[in-house]
């Protein structure tokens, strides 16, 4: 599925890392900075984007150099985080006017930014949507308050639909809500009753994501120049003690209810964890999903340019200092193998429901693997010989995807 030898190219979306949230989720593996410096006087968030666009200018600068001024502009911009809603609206309009001046923004752009529903957290949408907003993903998690204080999380399920409201009153082209399933110690209906309560707020786009609970330490990932901050104690301890609620069956039962219940709503599952109406799919995710060259800025964020992946590290503190000396901040790249390439474009473009070639099949690497998974009903050919996976494919897509790596 690759052809040719790959060359870099310029970047088609944005994403920047705003790593500032009011308290940390205990299962949150984001970079993410709380407590006073989020808050007070002793607040980091101005000294962070002073960094930022710094940041912006030296990446802007490079890709100049390498591709010219007339290369193309964004089509997508995600300010992700954290919790990007808590900047004042005038620093999101300098933030994304400073990325119109550098980078390039089309006149059509997706322009995203995620936002916590809470009411101290949210926001003002109808600033956000005049600092150039178009798209608003709210981080829900559940619309059940008892699983919303298991999870640690600060708002309430009241507050999600008080969100979801007040950013269609404001003209917010695009709402996105985003659930976990797999939630320790809970249960079908309650899930089935979440569903139902975010449906009724009518968004365009749902994201639902099994809860996982990660070890970046273990996994080498938290380092001097790692993209994970360390987990802290509490956040450790709270995971040892919820992992044994959770439950495989319940999770696929879960997504099996989901995944029938949004086509019945008329929402498309263009891909495995997202499902959204005509014309409301995430841009900026599917540029990720198709492998396409994409900018990043801020601590922890990643890059790719057709070859390279780079990411920047996590620590905050050596963030601003490498920017505040004028140089790019410290973290690490790595060209991407042709082998790891190849099977990188057929896991991304199995999980999209538009899946991949029927040739794929009969190449490495899923032509050792295609028989089985045929076998075992996880995929199926369309009619215009297409590769897709089957709901069942979908729900056990971890263990075809270990298969071709």
């Amino acid at each position: 599925m690759i052809e040719g030898a790959p060359v870099p190219r310029p970047p088609r979306s944005l994403y920047v890392h705003i790593p500032f949230c009011v308290s940390l989720c205990p299962y949150c593996d984001f970079v993410v900075i709380t407590g006073a410096e989020t808050r007070g006087p002793r607040s980091r968030i101005g000294t962070f984007l002073q960094a930022v666009h710094r940041e912006i200018d030296l990446r802007a600068d490079a890709l100049d150099a390498a591709f010219g001024t007339g290369r193309p502009a964004l089509d997508t911009v995600y300010l992700g985080g954290g919790t990007p809603s808590l900047l004042p609206p005038d620093e999101i309009a300098r933030l994304l006017g400073h990325i119109g001046e550098r980078l390039g923004v089309a006149a059509d752009a997706e322009v995203t930014l995620e936002a916590n529903p809470g009411p101290d957290e949210r926001g003002d949408p109808v600033s956000q949507r005049a600092a150039g907003v178009t798209r608003i993903s709210f981080g829900a998690q559940s619309l059940d308050d008892t699983e919303l204080r298991r999870l640690g999380r600060r708002h309430r399920a009241r507050h999600v639909a008080e969100a979801v409201a007040g950013a269609r009153t404001a003209g917010i082209d695009s709402i996105n809500v985003d659930l976990l399933y797999d939630i320790p110690d809970t249960d079908l209906p309650t899930w089935m009753a979440t569903l139902d309560r975010v449906l009724a707020m009518r968004p365009d786009h749902l994201s639902l994501y099994g809860l996982s609970l990660d070890d970046p330490d273990a996994e080498g990932l938290t380092g001097p120049d790692g993209d994970h901050l360390p987990v802290a104690k509490g956040a450790r301890r709270w995971r040892d003690g919820v992992r044994p609620g959770q439950d495989e069956d319940r999770a696929a039962a879960q997504y099996h209810h989901a995944t029938l219940t949004l086509v019945e709503a008329g929402y498309r599952g263009y891909e495995i964890s997202n499902w959204a109406r005509s014309g409301h799919e995430s841009r900026h995710n599917l540029a990720y999903w198709r492998r396409e060259p994409h900018e990043a800025v801020g601590p922890g964020a990643h890059a790719f340019d057709g070859i390279t992946r780079r990411w920047n590290a996590a620590r905050l503190d050596r963030y601003v200092a490498a920017l505040d000396d004028g140089r790019t901040p410290p973290g690490g790249a790595e060209d991407t193998d042709p082998l790891v390439a190849t099977a990188e474009a057929v896991i991304l473009g199995l999980r999209l429901d538009t899946g991949i070639p029927l040739a794929a099949g009969h190449e490495p690497p899923l032509r050792d693997h295609f028989g089985w998974a045929l076998a075992a009903e996880l995929v199926d050919v369309t009619p215009d010989d297409r590769i897709v996976l089957t709901t069942r494919g979908r729900l056990l897509s971890n263990e075809l995807f270990a298969r071709l790596v």
